[in-house]
């Protein structure tokens, strides 16, 4: 039988345009925060998210390069990848791996250096490489025929998403680790930032950055040894999707992520008006509104309407990027998801400061893999 887990620390480096630092140094740098936060000195595993070490830094086998940064040689060491969503499942495989019992404590880190090269080709290896990339295909194209299809089926203004992004830029502000705290996003700035590939404007896709999270796992029962307040991870789900968005019967239901939120809500036991706040992947605008469809807060067509009426707010019904999200916090990609974990954790014990969710017990943090062909949920509560 598996045991229950828990988040027993968080590390997280301020995201930034560019680290000077080699990556193997930020990783290390995140593994040993969270561990300083957990009190602990030693772990017996540690797994490691990242999607564009190959291209950008010509470096493989993460995993012990890290660990031994960290001073963790000899322990067991992974890299772990799912494209976008690497940093979810370098979480997931620490909590599998704490659950099981193989490990009593485990280190779940992501790590980044997107400014290092070209991302843009680089990130659209997670797309079909004969039917996508060969017609010219990469990930904003994608997000962008979701968007416009959206907008077209039900026949929304070209500036119905706006709010996603200006939501997400007021919760920024109040994040000393979100890269972009000092920038303000009126709608009028979303509605006329640049054009990058129509429709999808600047406002609309999250940045390019460094950055680097950590966090510690250990058994539930256990948990208080290392903090006072200990976050749990009540369910770890992972569902898929036609790879080729083309092939799927309804590229905007995103089932992926419909189906691995089902699977953690039955898991955790935990009804959906359970959630207090929601940390979507919101690498483009129109992802984070799909998602919010297809777990359910809005209806289909609706997802835009829900953040013009800012329930997507800190005091609305289901406030999403608490802290910033992909859009103002930035998304270095193997990172994000070990951010969102840090930052739920921050919320469930009541220290997200002036970003703090009222009365928050119950986070729920979804990511994307490529254009949702994976969907990676995880639902947290607290003590």
């Amino acid at each position: 039988m598996l045991r229950k887990t828990s988040i027993v620390g968080i590390g997280q480096l301020p995201v930034r345009r560019s680290y000077p630092n080699h990556l193997r140094e930020l990783g290390a740098r995140a593994v040993r925060l969270a561990m300083q936060d957990a009190d602990v000195e030693e772990v017996d595993a540690i797994f490691v998210g990242n999607m564009l070490s190959d291209e950008l830094q010509n470096q493989k086998h993460l995993g012990p390069l890290i660990a031994g940064e960290a001073g963790l040689t000899g322990v067991e060491a992974l890299g772990v990848r799912a494209a976008s969503a690497s940093g979810a499942a370098a979480l997931r495989m620490a909590n599998l791996a704490v659950a099981s019992g193989e490990a009593d404590l485990a280190v779940a880190v992501g790590v980044e250096k997107m400014s290092e090269g070209v991302a843009t080709p680089a990130l659209a290896k997670a797309l079909d490489s004969r039917k996508e990339v060969a017609r010219g295909a990469n990930m904003i194209t994608r997000n962008a025929d979701l968007m416009r299809l959206y907008l077209d089926r039900y026949s929304a203004p070209d500036d119905a998403l706006v709010n996603f992004a200006v939501n997400a830029h007021r919760n920024a502000k109040h994040n000393p680790n979100a890269l972009f705290r000092t920038m303000s996003a009126s709608p009028r700035k979303v509605r006329n930032s640049r054009m990058i590939y129509d429709p999808i404007r600047l406002f609309d896709a999250s940045p390019i950055c460094d950055g680097a999270a950590a966090v510690v796992l250990a058994p539930r029962e256990e948990a208080r040894a290392y903090t006072s307040m200990p976050v749990h991870i009540l369910a770890s789900s992972v569902a898929t999707d036609h790879f080729l968005v083309d092939d799927r019967p309804d590229p905007l239901a995103l089932e992926a992520s419909h189906l691995s939120s089902q699977k953690a809500f039955r898991i955790a036991n935990v009804n959906r008006e359970d959630v207090d706040f929601f940390e979507v992947h919101d690498a483009f605008s129109i992802m984070a509104c799909l998602m919010l469809e297809s777990v359910g807060f809005a209806e289909p067509g609706q997802g835009w309407r829900f953040a013009e009426e800012k329930k997507i707010w800190l005091k609305g019904e289901i406030p999403i990027a608490t802290m910033g999200g992909l859009k103002a916090r930035g998304h270095p990609i193997g990172a994000t998801a070990l951010y969102q974990a840090g930052e739920i954790v921050l919320q469930l014990t009541g220290r997200a400061g002036k970003n703090q969710v009222k009365n928050a017990e119950i986070g729920l943090l979804q990511s994307v893999g490529g254009p949702a062909s994976t969907v990676i949920t995880h639902i947290f509560g607290g003590d």
